[in-house]
């Protein structure tokens, strides 16, 4: 599917006519997200983008969509939904109450759903943020080449906002004849699970949280040197709790007091997504996808890469240590998470092609 024009304003979220599927319920945090905006940061526009980028991009694949559609993230309790027409649908990541009128719908798979549909998002039950993808994508317009919803400043997505009662959210065209090709190709290896049609076959859990405190890798920051020896072993031994006030701009973390021992003021500078900043407070804040471009708080540390999107699945409570690791050792990681995601979805798009 193409991604259409650019655009520099939202879609209107409470057009009624036409397909698309309609919003009964919104659930807690549900936005619009795409892969986010990239280049952009020396303008002061961060890539933003899904949390959890694996499962989005699982999402995407086990439709048949490219990467670059947009997704509905949804956050702790999703939303209910009307389809308004044939779809062929992918919930991925983390684990929810989800069903389709009484029947649960199976995750990590496509379901092919008929228009009139009930899909109620529940509550998750493992992980904090799932993606729905729908064959054909959502068909937001582009704001600075991307559909993602980016909350702080109010652009992308429907309305530059999380989902209400009462909106639309749009397909892409001819999204039922794309969601009725697909299936076709997959029809062969189709089963009814609880009622609902879908596949044998079924994508892996790559970013699910297991029991215990979550490992993440960091690599020490620019002034990871200025704090006190008691604080830089804290930083690595201590285990840390996601706080309530966490978001998509940043994770406040607590189970700590870090504190320098050299409290001189800094220049703001750079930031990125995973930077751990720490502000006067003493307890750090990861930045996540909506983080500010720069910052003026010392940074302690910063996350490998590879290791945020499982970060993302955790919410207020959630449980992380930090493990030390060098660049050389981060960007293994990298290769290694880029590699297995690049396989499955070589998996998937063989399933279609057989």
């Amino acid at each position: 599917m193409s991604r259409g024009t650019d655009s520099a304003v939202g879609a209107s979220a409470t057009s009624s006519s036409g397909g698309g599927m309609r919003v009964v319920r919104p659930g807690v945090l549900t936005t619009v997200q795409d892969a986010g905006r990239r280049g952009l940061q020396h303008l002061g526009i961060v890539p933003g983008g899904a949390m959890d980028s694996l499962s989005h991009a699982l999402a995407n694949a086990l439709v048949g969509n490219s990467g670059d559609e947009a997704t509905l993230e949804c956050t702790v309790i999703g939303p209910e939904l009307v389809l308004q027409q044939d779809a062929l649908v992918a919930l991925c990541g983390a684990r929810f109450d989800a069903k389709v009128g009484h029947l649960p719908l199976p995750p990590d798979r496509p379901v092919a759903l008929r228009a009139g549909s009930v899909l109620a998002i529940g509550r998750a039950v493992q992980g904090t943020r799932a993606y729905l993808a729908v064959a054909g994508g959502i068909a937001v317009p582009l704001v600075l080449g991307s559909r993602s919803t980016y909350l702080p400043a109010g652009f992308g997505g429907l309305d530059g906002r999380a989902l209400r009662a009462g909106d639309r959210v749009p397909l892409g065209d001819d999204a039922a004849a794309i969601a009725a090709e697909r299936w076709s190709r997959i029809a062969r290896r189709a089963i009814e699970a609880a009622g609902l049609r879908t596949v044998r076959w079924s994508a892996p859990s790559l970013t699910l949280p297991g029991a215990g405190p979550v490992t993440i890798h960091a690599m020490p920051g620019q002034h990871h040197a200025s704090f006190d020896e008691a604080s830089r072993t804290a930083f690595f031994a201590a285990t840390w709790r996601v706080g309530a006030d966490s978001n998509r701009m940043g994770y406040r973390l607590s189970g700590a007091q870090l504190a320098r021992s050299q409290p001189a003021d800094i220049l703001s500078g750079p930031t990125c997504l995973g930077t751990v900043q720490v502000p006067a407070s003493g307890s750090p804040i990861v930045l996540m996808a909506d983080h500010q471009t720069t910052g003026g708080y010392p940074k302690v540390a910063e996350v490998a890469g590879a290791d945020v999107p499982r970060l993302a699945q955790l919410g207020p409570g959630g449980q992380l240590r930090f493990v030390r690791c060098t660049l050389e050792q981060a960007l293994e990681l990298r290769r290694v998470a880029r590699a297995r995601l690049s396989s499955t979805i070589q998996a998937i798009q063989w399933e279609y092609e057989r």
